[in-house]
């Protein structure tokens, strides 16, 4: 007879309550695991290593008698108690998604037919003719569109106190046209308070746009004191970038002399009302015309800055102030005729536009 080691037989005394427990009432309860192949060599138990059958199996209702009910037990949610963490995935399925494109979102609306834009480029022709709204439309361009427009602006209408004899200046301009064909007109002059006026010119000028801010232009120009010159005309107008006010022509005389000039201005607004205004000028000569007094290279250039208030757009009184300098021959020819190669100028003026 074999002996059996006391040891033994002591872990079948204390397994043998554990066994006796009556686990009917769990008989009725649906398995939480239902669906899951447990026999998968590779499938991850949440309960891996618990021997349900064997005597160590540690029942996770142990000290619980659970008495049997003929009552359908409480279904629980079969993935409540599955530890995702653990499961091997690999061995799932997923082969009916694999293929699947990622989704676009919600879905779009609806394409339009294919007759859309099939019809007249602009609906109104398709109620009331063509003929019709080309009439209304040429109309509604002559009343809001390129009609014709007088401007007239007074840049600069000032007195020049300065040592010596104090003086004036005018530059005044303005067109007459549409937005894209104009006349313009154009005056400079400037003289000494009980003197002869030193310098006048008047230009008519045929304007053309060749960019949104700029304008061909090109004519003629008159001077009307000292030697009489007549000049032919080509110049650009416009708004350069960042704001700059631009007006560059080329000047050739009836004598052969050709000279040039190009202005800039900058409209800086301070508050609504109070702006400053820098602005520069030069002058260029390709010869020198000693009857002019003008010297080959740069003739003269002159920087100033002017503050003016707006006491409504149109009218703006200003202060400012302006240097001026003859360069080089034409230096010498201001000397020699008795006046200062170099003048600075305090003015007190008026700019308006109507």
């Amino acid at each position: 007879m074999t002996r059996v080691p006391l040891a033994v037989l002591a872990l079948v005394a204390l397994a043998s309550p554990a066994s006796a427990q009556d686990h009917s009432a769990h008989q009725a309860e649906p398995d939480p695991h239902a669906g899951h192949d447990m026999s998968a060599p590779k499938a991850a138990d949440p309960h891996a290593g618990h021997d349900m059958s064997g005597p160590k199996a540690a029942d996770p209702h142990a000290g619980h008698t659970m008495p049997a009910t003929d009552a359908p037990a409480a279904e629980p949610d079969a993935m409540d108690d599955v530890d995702h963490s653990t499961m091997d995935h690999s061995t799932m399925d997923h082969g009916a998604d694999a293929d699947a494109p990622p989704s676009p979102g919600p879905d779009m609306e609806t394409p339009p037919p294919p007759e859309a834009g099939s019809g007249p480029p602009r609906a109104a022709d398709a109620i009331w003719g063509a003929d019709a709204m080309r009439a209304s439309r040429r109309d509604l361009q002559q009343t809001h569109g390129d009609y014709n427009l007088f401007w007239f602006q007074a840049d600069r209408a000032e007195l020049q106190i300065r040592d010596g004899a104090n003086g004036y200046l005018w530059d005044i301009q303005g067109f007459y046209g549409g937005t894209t064909s104009k006349f313009w007109f154009k005056s400079e002059g400037e003289g000494s308070f009980g003197e002869a006026i030193d310098d006048v010119e008047i230009q008519a000028l045929y304007s053309r746009a060749i960019a949104p801010f700029f304008d061909l232009q090109a004519g003629i120009r008159q001077d009307l004191a000292g030697p009489d010159t007549t000049y032919a005309v080509v110049g650009l107008q416009g708004l350069a970038p960042y704001m700059f006010e631009l007006d560059a022509a080329l000047f050739l005389s009836h004598r052969g002399d050709l000279t040039a000039r190009l202005e800039a201005e900058l409209d800086q607004r301070i508050t609504q009302r109070l702006i400053v205004q820098p602005r520069a000028e030069l002058n260029l000569a390709a010869q020198d015309v000693p009857q002019l007094g003008i010297g080959a290279g740069v003739d003269s250039f002159e920087i100033g800055v002017r503050l003016r208030y707006e006491i409504i757009r149109e009218i703006a009184p200003y202060i400012g102030i302006e240097q001026n300098w003859r360069v080089g021959r034409s230096a010498d020819f201001a000397r020699a005729a008795g006046d200062d190669a170099s003048v600075t100028n305090y003015v007190v003026g008026i700019r308006f536009w109507f």
